[in-house]
């Protein structure tokens, strides 16, 4: 905490077994939680509230003003959880009047050059790859992967449990369990792989499969998928959380993939 070559404004509140390498500066109304290591050379603006435990790598920017032209320096926050990892340069917004603030969960690992917009929600355990970018207002849910170069569009949502290809333009929801892929992208099977690593027994992978049998391989509709599998399906938290994903999007789920000719 006693770095002679860093500014910590007399305003920020740093819990005292922080560590704050030379040449990173902190700015007024920001919190860190103890055993937090911070880096050279980072920038935490005003607005930053960030837990116990974390790892942030030099050259990040924590809590910068939005990249939108509506902001008016309202007094919004960027929320970062405990045991949080932010590589290098990696930049994270506060959020607008919409929601107020920007959110990520806890044991995230947050690794180069990606960006964070303004208002959005992150999850727990969520891993995004180098160069990952997420536009404002967007939702992610708990375990999701974001393979490196991905990019979402605004007010897309993505699902608990959902793995993302390296590359992908995410335009669509995109559902929980699922593996999407491909340009553009379409569902291409369940998480297995992450699902089994955390816990879930076969019969419960198969459940989840038979599910997206329906919704994407039985020519149905959103709609009518949604219908038969709430009316043949056994009622499951997994179950239920999948259709209520479906209800809820307001951009659409993505679609299933169809080869061209």
């Amino acid at each position: 905490m006693n770095q002679p070559l860093a500014y910590v404004h007399p305003g920020a509140k740093i819990a005292k077994n922080v560590v704050i390498d030379p040449f990173t500066t902190i700015h007024n109304n920001v919190i860190i939680g103890e055993g937090t290591w911070i880096g050279s050379n980072v920038t935490i603006m005003e607005g930053a509230r960030i837990g116990k435990n974390c790892n942030i790598f030099p050259g990040a920017v924590i809590s910068a003003v939005p990249q939108d032209l509506k902001f008016n320096d309202e007094d919004t926050l960027t929320i970062i959880g405990n045991n949080v990892t932010i590589r290098e340069c990696v930049t994270i917004n506060r959020g607008t009047t919409d929601k107020m603030k920007t959110v990520i969960g806890d044991n995230c690992l947050i690794m180069a050059y990606c960006h964070i917009a303004h208002d959005c929600i992150v999850g727990n355990n969520c891993i995004f790859s180098n160069n990952s970018t997420l536009a404002g207002h967007i939702t992610v849910g708990d375990y999701v992967v974001l393979a490196g170069m991905t990019a979402v569009h605004q007010f897309c949502s993505i699902g608990n449990h959902a793995f993302v290809t390296g590359g992908s333009l995410v335009r669509k929801d995109v559902p929980p369990f699922v593996k999407a892929a491909r340009e553009p992208l379409s569902y291409v099977g369940i998480n297995s792989v992450g699902l089994r690593r955390r816990g879930f027994s076969t019969e419960k992978i198969r459940e989840v499969q038979d599910i997206y049998r329906i919704l994407y391989q039985k020519n149905y509709n959103n709609t009518q998928a949604s219908e038969i599998i709430e009316a043949e399906m056994e009622a499951t938290p997994e179950r239920d959380e999948i259709l209520q994903f479906i209800k809820n999007s307001h951009r659409g789920i993505m679609k299933g993939y169809f080869k061209s000719n």
